[in-house]
């Protein structure tokens, strides 16, 4: 079994090499990091031979505004197009240019305050390069494990692992009034949701794989309609089905697992509210993280996925949207949208708090 690991397959001796490339002081001494320079792009691993990365871990020393400057990216098997292409924090699980601690099941950030970011993601190849690029205006520090198991044989009947950042900084909803709970449900029944075609895409895949799942981050900063930045419908289409799909959901918080609003940060191994913003006169104003990942009920796609979720029902609201997506898929892979420059990565700066609704 190449790549598998469970607590129950442990006493299984598998046939393989174990691994690591890391950022170790060559010399032998305690300088265990590599200097980023502004504008540089660094390969961290690069083997032909097979095998599957197991495990990532790594932080940064010197620049708090690291997680949308710095970019990770990989190539399997010698292919054109990156298969991960995504801002470093972003790829570990959490966006909003944030690191905290936090714990799920294939992303950890740890103490101290979350610098230690880790992916539990399996990542098999016959040959990997991994690299990481600096946008940044200034030198960074940079420290990694990049572990791997090594394989006497071809993995190309697994599928590979990619990894997409999206952002749309300002979405188009429709409402311009603010709404009150008498007249909430009378203007949304005026503007159904029958295509999905406006919808926030998390993810736009063609090939044959597995969607595994997300993190979405909003940026509530409009106050139109009612505080909640939610009640936007999840949708995922699978091989060119038309609406509705055969995945339709019922909400926001509903695809993310929670229940009413969430205004309480929860992580479990699969679904979670990462970061919550609001506070008690202002519920859900600002930023917010939530994450769902597929690892017990993969969804399965044969020829195309399409990922979306409604921004506010009906995509009435307009707020700052940016989401990870995880997934595998036999190669090749169609090519992601352009990677936004660093300056339109960066996140919204915090408002200042507001006084009380009157």
């Amino acid at each position: 079994m190449i790549g598998g690991t469970s607590l129950g397959s442990l006493p299984y001796l598998r046939d393989y090499r174990s691994k690591r490339a890391s950022s170790f002081d060559r010399e032998g001494n305690n300088s265990d990091w590599w200097y980023l320079d502004p504008g540089s792009r660094t390969t961290l691993l690069d083997v032909a031979k097979s095998g599957c990365v197991k495990h990532i871990w790594m932080t940064v020393g010197n620049d708090d505004a690291f997680p949308r400057k710095l970019v990770l990216r990989a190539w399997w098997d010698g292919e054109e197009h990156p298969s991960i292409e995504c801002p470093l924090g972003d790829f570990f699980g959490i966006g909003h240019g944030l690191f905290k601690n936090f714990v799920c099941a294939p992303f950890q950030m740890s103490p101290q305050d979350g610098r230690g970011m880790n992916c539990w993601f399996p990542m098999p190849f016959d040959q990997a390069r991994i690299e990481i690029a600096n946008d940044g205006d200034q030198r960074v520090n940079l420290y990694f494990y990049i572990d791997y198991e090594e394989y006497d044989r071809p993995t190309s009947e697994l599928a590979r692992f990619h990894a997409q950042w999206r952002r749309e900084s300002v979405t188009d909803g429709w409402l311009t009034e603010r709404l009150n709970n008498e007249n909430l449900w009378d203007i949304w029944s005026q503007r159904p949701n029958v295509t999905g075609d406006d919808n926030y895409v998390i993810l736009d895949a063609v090939g044959d794989g597995v969607y595994v799942g997300c993190h979405l981050d909003v940026d509530c900063f409009q106050r139109q309609g009612n505080d909640w930045y939610g009640e936007g419908d999840d949708m995922i289409f699978i091989d060119g089905e038309p609406w509705p799909p055969s995945l339709h959901g019922t909400g926001t918080e509903d695809y993310f697992n929670t229940a009413f609003c969430p205004r309480e940060e929860y992580h479990a191994p699969y679904h979670g509210v990462l970061h919550y913003s609001g506070n008690r006169d202002w519920n859900w104003k600002g930023k917010n993280s939530v994450y769902r990942y597929h690892i017990e009920d993969p969804i399965r796609f044969r020829e195309s996925i399409r990922v979306t979720i409604e921004h506010g029902h009906a995509n009435k609201l307009s707020n700052d949207y940016s989401s990870t997506a995880y997934w595998y898929q036999t190669e090749p892979h169609k090519a992601f949208p352009a990677l936004l420059p660093v300056a339109a990565r960066m996140p919204r700066p915090n408002e200042p708090e507001f006084p009380p609704v009157v």
